[in-house]
């Protein structure tokens, strides 16, 4: 039997139901989604009925649907959430991303529990505590290396899941407090402001500038397409693509770009590996990753630690280079001319750097080749008076590329062997699909001898073989008859649609839920005694799970409002010393001295913890943004030689 590690799954995000049904049609063996509250994104929300109908598709192809619930709860959220996860385990959800471990303490049904990323696994200890506490999935840590996911797939058997694509958060996630101390909306409760995608200067201890506008703490968009073989390899075996706010055409194309490369590791590996669901997909597009929203690419740490990783110009969607500008209609302003690698499309999307730094955006009205390989280009608007020859020009927007993830771009479907059979009073139709799931339909009919045997035999095939509008493709035909009958087109297709929609019931009816892994007894030390602020504790429920798992002494989470010194705001593997050449390990006599990040009065202290290779964003709650009076100044202490007269 294979090990369960070597069943490789294709983890694609959805912010709609209906995404979240052209993921699986785009090939993903299971797809996340947010019900309709405490997803830890709270503008893609949705309602268990939702779920429910896009559990049913799923299910048709043995993929999977994982509800995120994993955001921090106050205590006056906890049976909210209870009564949630009942209603969404009853619609058909396989599996629970949660973060807070309060919920492990209340009355859920017997649903998978995946310890989401929020829950910051980026050791082995951490990783085998999750497991021992029930926990049968674990999404680790971005910043991990392929060494560090080695040491935690040998300390654990549960699966493990990693990013391979999307937009990277700079903190450690769960470990960021930046959006709620400066505007009271928690990144752990879902309502991220994102001030790592703000520009900020960049000071040293003494105040003198080492870099100025640029979005410090911004990181380019991870991609693991290089890496995929080498993850599985480690121990991955849930291939996780971010992006729960993307629209369709993302979710289209970034999910046939790794269920092709995926296919291609299981197909070359002489069954070592295999789909974690069924059916093959026809794409009607060529994915191209670089196509769809990104900031540039990484690998981040997966190869450890190297330059090139910050996205510091801008956090937009620069484009794919495609040219340079060769002239200006400078006397009218009406069209531009590029020397360009593609060909560009009326209504396209181009970019560009001004003088100044910033990008720039165009649309194109009309695009006109007027020699090999150069263009004519007509902008919407007028030229603006910095582009001029020579600039570097990119395309953000491929019109063409979107209109086509727009129709119809994929199609799935199940492989059936098929046996057409006598009965006593007419026919029957035997399905068998690739996972083992048979029906038969049966229909009463006369009995006739065909008059020409080849041609009978030969359109009985044929018509039987027409499953287009079903979800299932046709493997084997065979033909088990007396002789060579005529029997109606219609009454074969009346056989073969009533097969179908019995194995379509029956493949919904026996999809196997994932079974709930029970915890270890007795209950498993925590790796630490004493949790501060950055476990993230905020219901006396997820504080009574770490008391009996030996914890002594728990801080309040950062959203209760009680750290109103100066504390680690963020903690990051990124580390701006590294990025400008100022690491005290690579450049002798350099000491790991603080810096300031400034945004307008924005000031927040950057500290090195150069043991670790971290840096920690430092900086105070401010009362106002979380509704609370204003904390007076410390009183200033006074010594007097002998007692003061009142």
């Amino acid at each position: 039997m294979i090990h369960h590690r070597k069943v490789l799954e294709l983890l694609a995000p959805a912010k709609t139901a209906d995404i979240g049904i052209e993921a699986i049609n785009h090939g993903a063996d299971a797809v996340y989604i947010g019900g309709p509250s405490f997803g830890a994104r709270s503008a893609a929300e949705n309602t268990v009925a939702d779920i429910a109908r896009l559990c049913t598709h799923a299910h048709r192809y043995r993929a999977k649907i994982f509800v995120a619930l994993n955001t921090i709860l106050r205590d006056d959220e906890l049976e909210a959430a209870r009564q949630l996860v009942w209603q969404v385990y009853e619609a058909g959800a396989d599996a629970l991303i949660v973060q807070d471990m309060g919920l492990l303490e209340l009355d859920l049904p017997p649903i998978q529990l995946h310890a989401s990323t929020q829950t910051d696994i980026r050791d082995a200890a951490k990783a085998r505590f999750l497991q021992d506490v029930g926990f049968s999935q674990i999404v680790l840590a971005r910043e991990l290396t392929l060494q560090q996911v080695q040491k935690i797939a040998a300390a654990t058997d549960c699966q493990l899941e990693y990013f391979v694509h999307g937009a990277l958060c700079v903190a450690y996630s769960g470990q960021c407090y930046i959006s709620h101390a400066h505007t009271g909306r928690s990144a752990n409760r879902g309502e991220c402001s994102q001030a790592c995608r703000l520009p900020y200067d960049l000071a040293d201890k003494d105040g003198n500038l080492v870099a100025s506008d640029q979005h410090m703490l911004s990181m380019k968009d991870n991609n693991q397409s290089a890496n995929l073989r080498a993850l599985a390899e480690a121990g991955v075996s849930s291939f996780k693509i971010e992006g729960r706010y993307k629209d369709l055409a993302y979710v289209k194309n970034i999910t046939a770009h790794y269920r092709v490369l995926l296919d291609e590791i299981i197909d070359g590996s002489n069954g070592e590996y295999r789909r974690a669901s069924s059916g093959r997909c026809e794409f009607l597009f060529t994915p191209r990753p670089e196509k769809t929203f990104n900031r540039g690419y990484t690998d981040y740490f997966a190869n450890e630690r190297q330059h090139g990783i910050e996205a510091f110009e801008s956090p937009k969607f620069v484009g794919e280079a495609i040219g340079r500008v060769t002239k200006i209609d400078s006397r009218k302003g009406r069209f531009f001319e590029v020397e360009r690698t593609e060909p560009i499309h009326n209504a396209d999307g181009l970019a560009y750097y001004d003088p100044k730094g910033d990008l720039v955006g165009l649309r194109i009205n009309t695009a006109e080749e007027i020699a090999d390989g150069v263009d004519r280009l007509f902008p919407a608007d007028p030229l603006p008076p910095a582009l001029v020859p020579g600039t570097a020009v990119f395309r953000n927007h491929d019109h063409a590329f979107e209109r086509l993830l727009e129709k119809k771009s994929a199609e799935r479907r199940v492989k059936v062997d098929l046996r057409l059979f006598d009965t006593g009073d007419g026919y029957g139709l035997a399905l068998a699909d690739e996972d083992g799931v048979a029906v038969e339909a049966r229909v009463a009919c006369k009995r006739e001898a065909a008059q020409n045997v080849e041609r009978a035999l030969a359109g009985l095939r044929e018509h039987l073989g027409k499953l287009g509008n079903t979800t299932f493709s046709a493997g084997d035909v065979r033909l088990d008859l007396a002789g060579a009958p005529f029997i109606p087109a219609s009454v074969i297709n009346g056989l073969r649609r009533d097969a179908c929609e019995k194995l379509e019931a029956a493949r919904i009816a026996s999809h196997p839920r994932p079974p709930r892994a029970a915890p270890v007894e007795p209950p498993a030390p925590y790796p630490q005694e004493a949790l501060s602020y950055l476990a993230n504790v905020l219901n006396q429920k997820a504080a009574d799970f770490y008391a009996k798992h030996g914890v002594k002494l728990i801080d309040a989470a950062y959203e209760a409002n009680l750290e109103h010194d100066e504390v680690s705001l963020m903690i990051t593997k990124h580390c701006l010393r590294y990025s400008f050449n100022l690491c005290p390990k690579e450049v002798k006599g350099i000491r790991p001295e603080p810096m300031t990040l400034i945004n307008g009065k924005e000031k927040l202290t950057l500290r090195f913890d150069c043991k670790r290779c971290e840096m920690h964003v430092v900086g105070k709650l401010k009362p106002h943004a979380v509704g609370l009076p204003p904390v007076p100044p410390a009183q200033k202490l006074q010594f007097f030689a002998s007692r003061p007269t009142a």
